[in-house]
Formats: C-alpha cells, structure tokens, sequence
C-alpha cells in the first residue's frame, strides 16, 4: 500500500482509541445500507449489498455493470464506472477494516482487445486505498477474478465511536484493439451468480 494508508492509519490512532487485536466477527447481525449510487456502471436500481451470515464478508451484486468497444458501441461506452457510498451498522464495542477485496465478471475479448478492472475503498474523510488495476487480454471468452489483499499491519479501521461512511469505487475499461470487432467486459457473471465480496477484518475497540 501506499504511504498515504499508513499515514492515515497514524492519524486515526492520535485521534480515537486503539482497537485491541484481530478478533472473531461480532455474533450480532451486521447490516449494510446502500446510501447514495453514482456512475455509468451501477444505474438505480442495478447494485444490490449483501453480508454473509458468518459476519465475514459482504458483497456487491451488479445487474448492468458492463463496459464494451468495437463495432456498433457508442463513444463513451469503453469506460464505466460505479461509485457506492455504504453505511455499515456494526455493534457496539467492534471496529472494522476490509482486508481484501475480490472482484469478479465475465470478459469476451477478441483478438487485439484489452479491458482492466480498477478499485479502491475508503473511509469518509479518510484517503483512498491506492487504486489497483487488473489487465486482461483477448482472446478471451470467460469469467474473470481479481483480489486486492491488504497487509494485517496496512489494513485502516473505522475509528472506535465513530460512523463513518464506507466508499467504493470500480471501474471498468475495454478497448476493442486493431481488429475493431466488439468487446466485452462485466462487474458480474452471464448467470447473474457472482458478486464482489469484501472481507472484513474486525477488531474489539476498547471500554471508554
């Protein structure tokens, strides 16, 4: 990660007490409200958040995450991109950080083509993870993967007390290549079955 984490993660320890050691998920039920979806990628209605019953994870299911170029594709069609600002209700007396992210969609890629997958995460008011960006090649006809995993001693928590706003962003890019024929790339899966999935790392925050 880049030093503006590690720099974000001194500042928040000046500010609010420090979470004790990794910890098992909380047994309470978590819940994850979608407050605000901006972007190309995610229309109304088209992203949907999830967690697991295990309070391990939660996911991001897109319904029209799709970016395309080639033939018959419009200008602004290569590039799109979805931005969710997540209110996640934890219990009282736990603080969470995600740990790692996996990204999952379906590429068709001719020849010549390319398409990438970008991410990144936040806190409100906190900076972003360092964007990571993913490269696939055509030819190509299948479902894609990527995973960003954070270092345990990199991984920045919500502030003990606090609530603070999740932010994630993706984003998609496809250039069609030499051969000009069209191409592909989703944020889900031809059977609607695959979902980005965010762990969690969680942590106890201390009695005040």
């Amino acid at each position: 990660m880049i030093s503006a984490i590690s720099a974000a993660a001194m500042a928040l320890s000046l500010v609010s007490p420090a979470p004790a050691a990794d910890t098992s998920p909380p047994p309470d039920r978590i819940t994850v409200n979608v407050v605000t979806v901006n972007g190309s990628g995610c229309k109304a209605g088209t992203a949907a958040v999830a967690v697991s019953p295990d309070n391990t994870a939660f996911t991001v299911t897109y319904s029209d995450f799709l970016a395309q170029a080639g033939s018959g594709t419009g200008p602004t069609d290569f590039r799109k991109n979805c931005q969710l600002v997540l209110q996640v209700n934890i219990p009282q007396g736990f603080t969470y950080g995600i740990a790692a992210a996996d990204y999952r969609g379906y590429a068709n890629l001719k020849r010549g083509a390319t398409g990438t997958e970008k991410a990144s995460y936040y806190f409100q008011g906190n900076s972003a993870t360092a964007s990571r960006t993913h490269s696939f090649y055509g030819p190509s006809d299948d479902n894609w993967q990527a995973t960003d995993s954070t270092d345990v001693s990199e991984i920045v928590y919500q502030p003990c007390g606090e609530k603070r706003m999740f932010n994630v962003n993706a984003e998609l890019r496809v250039y069609a290549g030499g051969s000009g024929a069209t191409s592909f790339m989703t944020m889900d899966s031809t059977d609607g079955g695959v979902s980005t999935v965010y762990h969690f790392s969680w942590k106890h925050c201390p009695a005040i």
